[in-house]
């Protein structure tokens, strides 16, 4: 209302920066940057509250698109530098952003312990099943059979990482899988995830159609999945046993309680910390 001296509600665009987005035409992150823009004004987020900490990839560069504070880590490390931060300014909505090569190659080790320690932050993997910065190599999630790259001559021949069933192993408290081709669905998994308390983590299906242009094909395959969301992690060790890596919505939403450790006693001097190193 005009000359309330009540502000006006941020919308989606009031979360884009001014940066303009250097992703290749038709690259699925363009849907994943909106999709983020909308859940931060559906949560009606302060952008000075609200951190993005990516590592490194197509998908990583996502913290310059957005106009919230963002942290550019070294590949892999999203995680710890998330936790970090989590952890020094527990006030803050602190989000972590990463493709399939960052997250679950280099960055392996660090998913299954933030998963494990269940700090209230959330996870977004961009998975393309390709590293597409690089050139198009294989990554941890492409399939064993997938020969179409110069770079990986007859295709990886292993099994590929799982990230739904890991997470769920590992003890995240939320656990999501979206589509970049639904922008307001992943919009919506989105708001459900950080709303969670705990770790909360969301595998995005993102098409890279520059290296993989047989992912055009995805908009067609994802769909609802035909179960609802569960809390017991048996039922849904047992869902994971039938999905075909293309339904799309919650899967878990777990009860534990986030991490919040205690910290005892008082900050001790540099200078004496010092002297415990001399020799």
């Amino acid at each position: 209302m005009k000359g309330s001296g009540t502000p006006a509600p941020l919308t989606h665009k009031d979360y884009r920066s001014d940066t303009k987005p250097v992703w290749c035409p038709g690259c699925g992150d363009f849907g994943i940057l909106l999709a983020f823009a909308k859940a931060m004004a559906e949560l009606e987020l302060a952008p000075e509250r609200v951190a993005v900490v990516s590592g490194i990839g197509c998908s990583s560069r996502l913290p310059a698109y957005l106009n919230v504070y963002g942290f550019h880590a070294v590949h892999g490390r999203a995680l710890p530098v998330a936790t970090g931060l989590k952890l020094a300014r527990p006030e803050l909505t602190v989000l972590a952003a990463g493709g399939d090569g960052d997250g679950f190659s280099i960055g392996g080790n660090h998913f299954l312990h933030a998963c494990r320690r269940n700090l209230d932050i959330t996870y977004v993997v961009m998975d393309n099943q390709v590293y597409g910065m690089t050139k198009g190599q294989a990554s941890p999630t492409t399939a064993p059979n997938w020969d179409q790259s110069k770079l990986t001559p007859g295709g990886p021949q292993i099994n590929p990482f799982t990230p739904l069933v890991i997470a769920l192993a590992s003890g995240a408290n939320f656990i999501a899988r979206a589509s970049s081709t639904d922008t307001n669905g992943t919009a919506r998994t989105l708001v459900e995830a950080i709303r969670h308390p705990g770790f909360s983590f969301v595998q995005i299906l993102s098409p890279c159609v520059t290296f993989r242009p047989e992912q055009r094909g995805w908009k067609k395959l994802v769909r609802p999945a035909p179960v609802e969301a569960t809390d017991d992690p048996a039922r849904a060790a047992h869902r994971l046993m039938s999905d075909d890596n293309f339904y799309l919505g919650t899967l878990y939403k777990g009860t534990r309680a986030p991490f919040l450790p205690t910290v005892t006693g008082g900050q001790e001097q540099v200078q004496e910390l010092a002297a415990g190193f001399r020799l």
